[in-house]
């Protein structure tokens, strides 16, 4: 496939994080861009990185270990954004730099040993249902700090920050509820527990993003507006 309309796209993205930064006079590049190749082939890579995209993320290991063979993606950092079975740990942790799905105990623990084993430092995020949907994957809100007490006394981990999903909406509006309450329970678990480096938001996706931003997202998840014909 000829990826030659993503440079444009991505030039949209930045122009509406952008506007959306202007408010708050926040700048747009502490918002990071990250692009999600699952809907699309391994080629697009190529068009992404000439288009100035250095963060790549994808939500299935069945499907990330195409992209991953590619050239071009050790250019990128990679994302793991999907939810994560602990059969699949030994193979995302020496290719991803970030987990944004941490969501459990078990988890975290197995995270933690095979970073160790490889002698690295995984940062990770705790992915909080704040929707309360029951098909949502993701943690309570409540039961966040046990789970950053735990991940972060465990070797290999770097607890950055939080990652939630928001409904999907008619008008992005009615879903800043959601990126609000993530901003305000980041705010003040960091003011509680005193964490280190704890300043990361990875919420807003093709439709919502904005509003994303606007409330303190510094990662948004693009796939279909970047990648898609």
């Amino acid at each position: 496939m000829d990826y030659g309309f993503v440079r444009q796209r991505v030039e949209e993205v930045r122009a509406r994080v952008e506007m959306a930064c202007r408010p708050s006079g926040r700048h747009p590049a502490d918002v990071r861009v990250v692009a999600v190749t699952k809907t699309a082939s391994p080629d697009v890579l190529s068009a992404l990185y000439a288009a100035g995209i250095r963060d790549a993320g994808e939500n299935r290991w069945q499907i990330a270990r195409d992209k991953l063979a590619h050239p071009a993606s050790a250019q990128f950092e990679w994302h793991f954004i999907g939810a994560l079975q602990t059969n699949k740990v030994k193979y995302v942790v020496p290719r991803f730099s970030w987990i944004h799905s941490l969501d459990r105990p078990e988890l975290a623990r197995a995270l933690s040993a095979e970073a160790v084993r490889r002698g690295a430092v995984l940062n990770v995020l705790v992915q909080v249902n704040i929707s309360g949907e029951a098909q949502k994957h993701g943690i309570r809100p409540e039961d966040a700090e046990d789970l950053i007490l735990l991940a972060r006394e465990l070797p290999g981990l770097s607890v950055r920050g939080l990652m939630t999903m928001a409904p999907i909406a008619e008008r992005p509006e009615d879903v800043r509820h959601v990126f609000a309450g993530l901003r305000a329970l980041r705010d003040d678990l960091q003011s509680r527990l005193s964490l280190e480096a704890f300043d990361q938001l990875s919420m807003g996706m093709s439709d919502d993003f904005e509003v994303a931003v606007q409330e303190g997202a510094t990662m948004i998840r693009i796939g279909r507006r970047l990648v898609n014909p």
